[in-house]
């Protein structure tokens, strides 16, 4: 027998479930097929080594959208999220280091070490990007202007422009500038030390495969600091529980309002029939008919791999093609049998608690990228290390604990003709060599390691060139032409097709944007049996 609803969702990670949840209010029967034996997508929590857990994918906190927090009702669930008490911890070559966050004065105090003026421009860099970053918060929860439909559009980005049209001319020029230049280039116009600008630079290479010298990498320095953590603009934290909190709970409050959740079920292919989205055909042969099909999996891996290429636009498709993948991004976990001592600040402390960016200037990061594009990965990697069994015991045993290392950067696709699957274990020693060489006795403490090359995560998590972002977050791959220009409002090209992704805007990062803003479009165009509350 053929099953039926009203909304199918490709995808049980966190977009897919908070687009289901918004269309489940809206009165819509609601059925997730996740290709995967648990939910989450990316944002899982799992057993790596016996008694050891950990967020194997994305691994910390600060991008999840306030409203559906509050509209999921997530922290009545257990949502509960430990801030970090300082942001990041930067080791220096000269053994030195620099802690950047807790308050404005103690990031001031510690750019003393290192420049007086960089510590008295901090404030006024630190009002620069918020005024932009508010531009960006006030639009990451709306669809973006579509182009073609006419007058339509021409609304849409009036209203849509209306706050930058607010901002000074001076803002608006570091709206420019954050959307065009470099990192570098940004952030030499402030600064004077190279520990500084590494501080803030680290974010601009974050799941980005660029140099901070590549225009444009401004813009990925912005999109990791509009977020916010228990109401603190640009905090990071934990989330108790890992990453995978956050899916259970949202996959449970989905639940509870009727959504079927379909796991171990991978889609061979999107129906069409008659220019339609009709459904789909699961790789057990079962067909699930819907006439709303959404997609939560890259633009990529669903037009290129999920899709016949004679159901889509010719000229579409060529776009797709030439869709911009691969974050450069390599993730180990590792469990130990005791907290690493670092050489800069042996004895434990808040830094523990921080993101450990192991990257100490941008021509180190420069220095990375090249490596990587010529030989397929750095001699010396970007790694930032996050330890979250320091806040969260249940993690690991007692007196162990379990590190996050999110390292940068590593080419998509090995030159030569060699393959990740050959050649992932050593470039994870290269990583744990990195590590070593900041954190003496590392490697004598991991007890169980577990490591994903780009194609180890695109094999696990469908993550197309191992692109934790479904895509670059480029300036001609962003807001309306995310993925492409004519459909970055969620819609296909196919009626009845959507798209709630991080291909979408406002892109990568665990935000629940995409999948929030894809179930308004959806319920605008009709779909839904009562009246929405938005």
């Amino acid at each position: 027998m053929i099953k039926t609803c009203d909304a199918l969702i490709i995808g049980a990670g966190h977009n897919g479930l908070v687009c289901a949840f918004y269309l489940a209010k809206a009165g819509l029967k609601v059925r997730i097929v996740e290709r995967r034996g648990v939910v989450g997508g990316a944002a899982v929590t799992e057993e790596f080594h016996p008694g050891f857990k950990n967020s194997v994918a994305s691994y910390t906190v600060s991008l999840l959208q306030p409203k559906v927090i509050e509209d999921m009702e997530l922290v009545r669930h257990g949502y509960r999220v430990i801030t970090r008490p300082i942001s990041n911890f930067l080791p220096q070559e000269d053994g030195g280091y620099l802690m950047l966050g807790g308050s404005l004065e103690a990031t001031q105090k510690e750019f003393r070490k290192f420049s007086n003026h960089d510590a008295d421009v901090l404030p006024a860099y630190y009002d620069a990007l918020e005024n932009v970053a508010n531009v960006l918060r006030a639009l990451a929860l709306k669809a973006p202007p579509n182009l073609g439909e006419g007058l339509n559009t021409l609304i849409s980005a009036a209203v849509q422009g209306l706050p930058v049209s607010k901002l000074s001319i001076a803002q608006k020029r570091d709206v420019m500038d954050l959307f065009t230049k470099s990192a570098r280039t940004y952030l030499d116009g402030w600064f004077e030390s190279e520990a500084v600008k590494a501080a803030f630079g680290f974010d601009a290479v974050v799941g980005n495969y660029a140099s901070p010298d590549t225009p444009g990498s401004a813009y990925v320095l912005l999109h990791h600091v509009f977020g916010e953590v228990n109401g603190i603009k640009g905090a990071w934290g934990h989330c108790i529980g890992g990453m995978g909190t956050i899916t259970q709970i949202m996959a449970k409050v989905c639940t509870d309002l009727g959504v079927e959740i379909s796991l171990d079920s991978p889609v061979d292919r999107v129906m069409v029939d008659q220019g339609k989205a009709a459904g789909v055909r699961l790789h057990s042969g079962e067909e699930i008919m819907a006439p709303r099909v959404i997609a939560n999996v890259g633009p990529r891996l669903l037009y290129e791999r999920l899709m016949n290429a004679a159901d889509l636009p010719a000229d579409f498709l060529k776009r797709i093609r030439s869709f911009v993948t691969g974050s450069g991004t390599f993730r180990m976990n590792v469990a130990l049998d005791k907290l690493p001592i670092f050489t800069a600040r042996p004895e434990p402390g808040p830094h523990h608690q921080s993101g450990i960016i192991l990257a100490p200037t941008l021509d180190y990061m420069d220095r990375a990228f090249l490596d990587a594009k010529r030989d397929g990965w750095s001699k010396n990697p970007i790694v930032e290390m996050l330890i979250p069994s320091v806040v969260d015991d249940s993690l690991a045993p007692p007196g162990c604990h379990v590190a996050s290392l999110f390292c940068q950067q590593f080419a998509p696709t090995l030159p030569d003709g060699r393959n990740w699957d050959e050649e992932e274990s050593a470039a994870a020693n290269v990583i744990l060599d990195t590590v070593e060489a900041h954190a003496p006795g590392f490697r004598a403490s991991i007890v169980g390691q577990t490591h994903l090359s780009p194609k180890g995560l695109e094999d696990k998590f469908g993550l197309i060139g191992g692109d934790i972002m479904h895509g670059n977050m480029s300036i001609d791959q962003l807001w309306s032409a995310r993925p492409v220009l004519g459909h970055g409002s969620y819609r296909g090209p196919v009626k009845g097709l959507y798209m709630c992704g991080a291909g979408t805007h406002p892109g990568g990062g665990v935000t629940g944007a995409p999948g929030h803003n894809a179930a308004h479009v959806i319920i605008k165009d009709g779909g839904s049996h009562r009246r929405f509350q938005s």
